[in-house]
């Protein structure tokens, strides 16, 4: 808080910057004034919030330099300091916009108080600016979410939207939105706000646009008058623009651009139409631009991964290479963005469809004899795949979880010899599968491992094999397109008639009907 005396007696001016020590009560000094004019000469360049000056010195009095000062810098407070107590100087000060009026014998500690209520009345003043651009700044925000979100009713008034957002209202111009998200500054919520932070300064300051900041994107709502450029020319000028900002700032920009409306009240639909366009950030990768025109006529690739692409992930799974189930991984979520239908909505369904099938095999290889199927404790569940990461790496995290865990639990002593049988009869039911060969598997004799199967499992063994050869080809029944013959063979049986007589034996319906039902 800079504070300026001014008077023409030295003695004065001495006395009031010495006798008191303005530091300590948060002012800075400036340099004392001999005369109003010199005062008045030094008022642009170093603005002081305070005048302390006397009212009657030759040349310009201390009434007159009250007013200019108000004049020119509304916010200092003006104190006099007279040796006339007379009602009429009083009035003329308060007249002239001065704070506050003392005698030049005042003892120092009226003079500080003097002072401290003016400082005390330019932060309040100060507080309430502030906070008055806070109310505006969120009144702002939230009619820019209307504008973008709500319908009927509940869309805001045409008053709302031209005192809140005037460059909403110009005429003959068109409006379109665009939808910006930057990577490349660090991981975490707080670095991605501080670029977006960035970005948004940086973009008001080359174009001017209405801007809603979220926490991971950047809204533009842009302007462009309709007869002096084409969109065309607006949208090239624009991604020069976001490419200059991205090399400033040393990050990675994606957009997604809506189309062009020709009033504020068809915002909502460039909105809608940059959110979709946008959502193709999870396809595209985190740099480039999308315009809803370049996406909207696609209809989504694959939703389900095949029998093939199924047998090939137990296959990595099971392998216990991280290099192995990468490449996998790789290989199928290249073939979906390769594919010139795919959509951001078709691509989730897909790596859903693929962590659903981790799901059913792990629960598969690890559900004991008689047990309910294993709840979802033992795999990250589909919906927590983290999106933000680009796709192959999101499913590459959710898929090496469930090979650490199979990992886990097939090695070494610690799991039972039924369980291992278990798992080992579960990976390998399209095999000829005699008591023999798994008894050999969980090094027992055959005779010791069927009554220890039978005990610990409850049934048999022969029961137990054809009991989930029967489910697992319920399973493929239910979820692929594949022949009865194909179904028999992948489920251990060549003879496709005898297969049948079991299924039906097993479940009440041949495969056909139960195919039908389901």
């Amino acid at each position: 808080m800079k504070l300026l005396i001014v008077d023409d007696e030295v003695i004065i001016r001495n006395g009031l910057s010495t006798v008191i020590n303005w530091q300590d009560l948060g002012f800075t000094l400036l340099a004392p004034a001999s005369s109003a004019e010199e005062a008045m000469s030094r008022l642009e360049e170093e603005r002081p919030n305070i005048v302390l000056t006397d009212i009657q010195m030759g040349g310009m009095g201390g009434l007159e330099l009250a007013a200019e000062v108000k004049n020119r810098l509304p916010d200092t407070e003006v104190i006099i300091l007279t040796g006339y107590d007379t009602f009429a100087y009083v009035q003329q000060a308060l007249r002239d916009g001065v704070s506050d009026y003392l005698l030049k014998m005042s003892r120092p500690e009226e003079i500080i108080m003097a002072a401290m209520k003016a400082k005390q009345r330019i932060l309040a003043r100060r507080e309430a600016a502030a906070q008055d651009i806070r109310s505006r700044a969120v009144l702002r925000d939230q009619l820019l979410e209307r504008l973008l979100t709500a319908s009927g009713t509940d869309s805001p008034s045409a008053e709302a939207v031209h005192g809140l957002l005037p460059g909403l209202s110009r005429e003959g111009a068109s409006y379109e939105v665009v939808i910006v998200a930057a990577s490349g500054w660090g991981d975490g919520l707080y670095n991605v706000q501080l670029a977006h932070f960035a970005v948004a300064n940086m973009v008001q300051e080359l174009i001017a646009c209405e801007i809603l900041l979220r926490k991971d994107c950047v809204l533009l709502i842009l302007s462009r008058d309709r007869t002096s450029i084409t969109a065309a020319a607006f949208r090239q000028s624009l991604q020069d623009m976001l490419g200059r900002v991205s090399r400033k700032l040393k990050c990675r920009l994606f957009a997604g651009f809506g189309s062009w409306v020709d009033d504020w009240g068809s915002i909502k639909q460039s909105y809608e139409e940059a959110s979709l366009a946008f959502s193709y950030r999870l396809i595209e990768g985190e740099e480039g631009w999308v315009g809803y025109e370049d996406v909207y006529e696609r209809k989504g690739g694959s939703t389900v991964c095949s029998q093939e692409q199924e047998a090939e992930l137990v296959a990595a799974l099971k392998s216990g290479s991280v290099i192995e189930l990468r490449r996998w991984v790789k290989a199928v979520i290249g073939s979906q963005l390769a594919d010139a239908r795919v959509t951001p909505d078709s691509l989730r369904a897909y790596i859903q469809s693929i962590i659903i099938s981790s799901h059913r095999w792990l629960e598969r290889m690890f559900q004991s004899p008689g047990e309910q199927p294993l709840q979802g404790e033992l795999v990250r569940q589909p919906e927590r795949i983290d999106y933000t990461k680009q796709p192959d790496e999101a499913l590459f995290i959710a898929l090496n979880a469930v090979m650490e865990l199979y990992r886990d639990n097939v090695s070494g002593e610690r799991v039972p010899y039924v369980k291992r049988a278990v798992l080992y009869i579960r990976d390998n039911l399209d095999k000829n599968l005699t008591l023999q060969q798994v008894a050999k598997h969980v090094h027992l004799h055959p005779n010791h491992f069927s009554e220890i199967f039978k005990r610990e499992s409850g049934t048999t063994y022969i029961e137990f094999v054809t009991k989930e050869r029967m489910s697992r080809a319920m399973e493929l029944l239910e979820r692929t397109p594949a022949k009865i013959s194909e179904i028999a063979g992948l489920v251990g049986y060549e003879d496709v008639k005898y297969f049948s007589q079991l299924f039906k034996k097993s479940t009440g319906r041949t495969p056909s009907e139960f195919r039908s039902n389901t």
